[in-house]
């Protein structure tokens, strides 16, 4: 699943693929920005991803679905 985080003073937001679900996703948000502290993510490819809970602008959640590819994929 696409995680895309925008981050408060930043131009650029965060794009991480996760194998988490988006209510695992979504809790670990909604923990970070009640007690504080910091959002963690880990990406598909076990690298970390560590944003300060006051730093977060959004989070969106995307889909677990593939986009097709290919000329026929329409």
């Amino acid at each position: 699943m696409e995680v895309t985080i925008g981050v408060q003073n930043l131009t650029r937001e965060l794009v991480v693929e996760t194998d988490q679900t988006s209510d695992e996703v979504a809790a670990a948000v909604k923990e970070a920005l009640d007690g504080g502290t910091s959002f963690e993510l880990t990406d598909s490819r076990g690298r970390r991803v560590i944003v300060p809970a006051t730093a977060i602008g959004y989070v969106e959640l995307g889909t677990g679905a593939q986009r097709p590819v290919g000329f026929g994929s329409l």
